[in-house]
């Protein structure tokens, strides 16, 4: 996949894995490359950009005396979210398009 096109998905692939529950980093990486590759080295700077951005929170906890840092989707994180959902239909159609589909009917 072009990187460009990968780089626009991966925040809302993220956001998306956020908005079923509180992860960490590990587990993002599990539930996100089902979908479409992604490295540590990609996910935290993500990460850092959609924190700073307000779209998702941290905080620390404990396992297995370890620290572990989790991240939360915050409500603006569910509305740029939302937003995307919204313009799923014409991202498609221009998958359709760029795909060969019928531009005519």
């Amino acid at each position: 996949m072009d990187a460009q096109l990968r780089k626009g998905l991966l925040e809302y692939c993220v956001l998306t894995a956020l908005s079923f529950q509180d992860s960490y980093g590990y587990q993002i990486i599990k539930d996100v490359s089902e979908y479409i590759d992604i490295s540590e080295s990609t996910l935290y700077p993500i990460l850092r950009r959609l924190e700073s951005d307000d779209k998702v929170t941290s905080y620390n906890t404990e396992f297995n005396n370890r620290i572990r840092k989790y991240y939360s989707i915050t409500s603006v994180g569910r509305e740029a979210l939302a937003g995307f959902q919204n313009d799923k239909e014409k991202l498609i159609k221009v998958l359709e398009f760029i795909g060969g589909g019928n531009i005519y009917g």
